[in-house]
Parts: C-alpha cells; structure tokens; sequence
C-alpha cells in the first residue's frame, strides 16, 4: 500500500532533547504540527520541538498499533538502525 493511500500511519518522531517517540496517526501532518503546538502526546508536549525522522503505513487501526507496540519493544539502538541513523 502506498503511504498516499494509507489509513492509519506509524511513526517516529525526534523530541528537542533527542529521544525518540513513536505513535501512531490517521494524518500523519496534522498529527506532527498537534505535537510541536503541544496539543499532541504528553510526552513531547514537555520536549519541543518534534521533527518527523520515520513513518510507515499501516492498512488500519489494529495493524497500526501492533506496529507501533513492536517498535516500542526495540533499542535505542535498533531504532536508530530503522530510521537510517548511527547510534549514538
């Protein structure tokens, strides 16, 4: 499925502070600017700005969210390796 096309979208974002946040958004724009006005994620409402680094497409909701678990459950490191970054 193309990601123009997708229903749902799993994504990485990189807090000012330089964690990394996953989550998961039906429109993948607005839910990036609802982060960096801090109407997003609690989490990053505290560690502006976000800058989008990763993001894929999921058929649905269900689908959507397995992923997100599934990228939750990596390193550090292995995240790094799947948004294309060294570790560090």
């Amino acid at each position: 499925m193309s990601p123009d096309n997708a229903d749902w979208y799993v994504y990485i974002i990189r807090c000012g502070d330089g964690s990394l946040y996953t989550g998961i958004a039906r429109n993948l724009n607005e839910r990036i600017k609802s982060h960096n006005t801090g109407e997003g994620g609690r989490y990053t409402r505290s560690h502006l700005p976000v800058e989008l680094v990763y993001s894929e497409s999921a058929a649905d909701r269900s689908n959507a969210l397995r992923r997100e678990h599934a990228i939750k459950q990596l390193s550090r490191a292995s995240k790094l390796a799947l948004i294309g970054q060294p570790g560090r």
